[in-house]
């Protein structure tokens, strides 16, 4: 970034439709819209207001059903570089890359690893060589790409200078906290401190200096601390952007990440922008080149983002009521043998009420939503994490930052839909909710709870997009789920 410092600013244009909207204009349309919500319509559908929906999350989780190995291998990434003096050796090793034996230390002792993956190998020698150029880079979950970024931050940290030098931005408090855990765990033995937006004693307006020498956080929040000058952005050498394609993406942090990027220019000297994401449909890839220019680019083909590791099928149902019995009486009893499964519905009132629902009846389950305090949330991921629960209910909040290994079904209740037109599909939604299974190559399946004819369009959509048929499951068989299971490879035979 340091390279276009001096370009002239020009302030983000407003967004489509909007160019000529003034402060105060049409409030008679503003009044009308206004009464009609009040009555619980639903503007765009014609039916009752559904309730808040959280921002959905763009990315996805995919493999093959293959070994890691195998995977890994067949893999090629197309790989762009910027200047075509500058020459990178896909390192065979991470002793090869200058790291320091603090670091060294917290990837062999503490993170186990032995050798980098394919998109480490690729990308670690683009972040660590001077002059450390720009890098945006796509890679699917589970490929280690968090190693990636992790890694060229704490790199660029030097221990003995206080103030931060770096700072990574994620689109969610849980995204957050997960990517602090792995940052203590790789720099164990480095002494680097960490600050974070989802530490609770910065919670509050409180005007408390910021001093962590690498700081995580949601853009809002960092984007106050900067405004109120509690956080000091000069020393800043290396900053990410997790989940790109969410940051920069119109139904994303855009204008938020925008806003981040013109802060860095005023106040950092000489800085590094990592863009990492498991996808960039061709709108957020032509943006991210425009705000991170000059830089090396790494992408899989589309083809290599395939749903094969996860079986998916559909269910058709007559009413919410009906998906609620087949929760209750075929799937949920099935729940204790294969793992654990994640349930993601539209809005924060749909989880709300399925969670209710659920536990009315003494199935136990957790729910999580935007609108949940802090502690609540962190308290139902622990309790995920550690296994004390099995059925968790999500919004769009946790289709992008949930890692867990054990995570095997995956149901979406709602589809996901775009956030202004319910009758599109969210495509990359669909990949990442159902990519919340099969982590890191292991099996999954992901049904699709079917009501009325707009879901069953939506989801014809995705089969047509990713050219990959959903076949269709039917209520009557009460023997069907289980041997779905089976062949899945989630049950084996004995506990069907």
């Amino acid at each position: 970034m340091s390279e276009n410092k001096q370009e002239k600013e020009v302030a983000p244009p407003p967004p489509p439709g909007f160019e000529d909207v003034k402060a105060g204009a049409h409030l008679d349309e503003v009044a009308q819209v206004a009464e009609k919500l009040a009555k619980g319509e639903d503007l765009r559908l014609g039916t009752k207001k559904e309730g808040t929906v959280d921002a959905p999350d763009l990315s996805l989780k995919t493999g093959q059903l293959k070994s890691w190995a195998d995977e890994e291998a067949e893999t090629e990434a197309i790989i762009k570089v910027a200047d075509p003096n500058s020459k990178y050796t896909s390192a065979q090793t991470f002793d090869e890359l200058g790291l320091s034996a603090e670091l060294l230390q917290g990837l062999y002792t503490e993170m186990k690893f032995e050798k980098p993956s394919k998109i480490q190998a690729e990308t670690l020698p683009m972040i660590l060589t001077p002059p450390h150029r720009n890098l945006i880079a796509q890679a699917h979950n589970g490929s280690g790409k968090t190693t990636c970024f992790t890694l060229g931050i704490l790199s660029r940290v030097n221990v003995n200078e206080p103030g931060t030098q770096g700072l990574m931005i994620c689109p969610t408090r849980e995204l957050v906290i997960q990517n602090v855990g792995v940052m203590q765990r790789m720099g164990k033995y480095t002494n680097i401190s960490i600050a974070s937006t989802a530490d609770p004693k910065y919670d509050g307006y409180n005007k408390e200096q910021i001093n962590g020498q690498v700081v995580i956080g949601t853009p809002g929040r960092l984007l106050r601390w900067m405004r109120e000058k509690q956080l000091d952005c000069s020393k800043v050498n290396c900053l990410v952007f997790d989940e790109a394609d969410n940051m920069l993406g119109t139904d994303g942090h855009r204008v938020d990440s925008t806003k981040i990027l013109k802060h860095l220019q005023m106040s950092a000297k000489n800085w590094q922008v990592l863009l990492f994401s498991a996808t960039f449909n061709e709108a957020v890839k032509t943006f991210a080149t425009k705000v991170v220019p000059n830089a090396n680019q790494i992408f899989l083909p589309a083809h290599e983002l395939s749903l094969d590791v996860i079986k998916q099928y559909r269910v058709n149902v007559q009413s919410n009521d009906q998906k609620d019995m087949l929760l209750k009486e075929k799937i949920f009893p099935l729940c204790d043998k294969i793992g654990q499964t994640i349930i993601f519905v539209r809005t924060r009132e749909g989880a709300r009420r399925l969670h209710a629902s659920m536990q009315r009846d003494g199935f136990k389950c957790t729910a999580i939503e935007g609108q949940m305090q802090n502690e609540d949330r962190d308290r139902v991921i622990k309790e995920f994490r550690d296994g004390q629960t099995k059925i968790l209910i999500a919004t769009d909040v946790l289709s992008r930052g949930l890692d867990v290994s054990t995570v095997t079904l995956v149901i979406n209740y709602d589809m996901p839909v775009e956030y202004q037109n319910p009758s599109v599909p969210n495509f990359e939604t669909y990949l990442h909710r159902i990519g919340r299974s099969g982590r890191f190559g292991k099996k999954g399946a992901a049904f699709n709870l079917l009501l009325g004819e707009n879901e069953r369009l939506v989801l014809d959509q995705i089969e047509r997009h990713f050219e990959h048929m959903v076949p269709e499951v039917t209520l009557n068989d009460d023997d069907t789920f289980e041997s779905i299971l089976t062949a899945a490879g989630l049950m084996s035979p004995d506990e069907s």
